[in-house]
């Protein structure tokens, strides 16, 4: 027998005939249930109607959930140490007995708690977007994870709105009594007074240096020589071969001393917890949902009184 060989539109073909198959299929499904609706309307109708009064009662304000984000500095300690000390949050076990934070997680008023990478997509260390869909690649050279900052997340329903300053303050307790991350920490802070301190000296240098230049070169008159028509540096000249530096030690000593205030504890938050604007099930995306499904449980039920009689003869069997 000879084989036909498939090739892209005998594969296009096939593809077309399976959707119009499963698109005829669904069609089927829909139009039964219309009939279902209309000769079973006393049953439909009172099932859609308590589905749709469920969703009503499930998204009022107080049943709300909204998720609640922050940025976190790492001050030392390590992306690993930090998803070591945070992983109790996440699976809710192993939390220290009788902490704040086990009682906020183990009643539930703070749930779903997860960690983020922020990127850096134009590589200057500054956090550019925080990577909700755990995209971030190690390999990826232009959207880089900083090592130095993460994003927390938990979810917290409309009514207990009020208890997130106390949950973050609970985290930060659990996140900054990790000995790992204390050693880490404290090992940075040194490091980072010291390199404070370079700074400032070096800027003191500089500007020694510029000091110097001007006033070794002010009685300076003859900038000009007539006779060969060459210009020699001038006072600004000399002065400004020292403002790149000048500006690059500015920018390390701004960049340094914010770090250094923000260094406090092994995890600072660069901004408070704050809840979304939009909660995860409003009543305009949720009602919705709650209406199709009655109207397919309510259909699910009409068939099965459709169908009694052949339901009860195989219960019988």
């Amino acid at each position: 027998m000879e084989q036909h060989e498939m090739n892209f539109w005998d594969l296009c073909v096939a593809c077309g005939r399976a959707i119009g198959r499963g698109l005829k299929a669904l069609w089927r499904v829909f139009a039964h249930m219309l009939r279902l609706t209309v000769h079973f309307w006393w049953i439909v109708l009172p099932v859609w109607g308590l589905a749709t009064a469920a969703g009503v009662y499930f998204t009022r304000f107080d049943n709300m959930v909204y998720k609640v984000n922050s940025i976190v500095y790492l001050n030392g300690p390590t992306v690993q140490q930090f998803e070591q000390a945070f992983s109790p949050l996440r699976t809710s076990v192993l939390l220290p007995e009788g902490s704040a934070a086990a009682n906020y997680v183990y009643r539930e008023i703070a749930t779903h708690f997860d960690s983020y990478r922020v990127i850096d997509a134009k590589n200057d260390g500054i956090a550019d977007y925080v990577d909700f869909e755990h995209k971030a690649s190690y390999t990826d050279t232009i959207r880089v994870p900083l090592e130095d900052r993460m994003c927390i997340q938990f979810r917290v329903k409309a009514a207990k709105l009020g208890e997130i300053p106390n949950i973050e303050k609970a985290v930060l307790e659990l996140l900054n009594a990790n000995e790992a991350m204390q050693a880490s920490f404290k090992a940075y802070r040194a490091n980072l007074e010291e390199r404070v301190a370079f700074n400032h000296r070096q800027a003191l240098k500089l500007d020694s240096l510029t000091s110097v230049f001007y006033f070794n070169t002010i009685a300076q008159k003859n900038s000009f020589k007539a006779d060969k028509r060459e210009w020699l540096p001038s006072t600004e000249s000399k002065i400004n071969l020292f403002l790149e530096d000048i500006y690059e030690q500015q920018q390390k000593m701004e960049q340094d001393d914010y770090r250094l205030q923000l260094a406090t504890a092994p995890v600072t938050l660069e901004n408070h917890f704050a809840a979304d604007n939009k909660p995860l099930n409003s009543r305009r995306e949720m009602l919705p949902r709650y209406f199709i499904l009655g109207w397919i449980l309510g259909c699910l039920l009409a068939q099965a009184v459709y169908r009694r009689k052949s339901i009860c003869a195989w219960l019988k069997l």
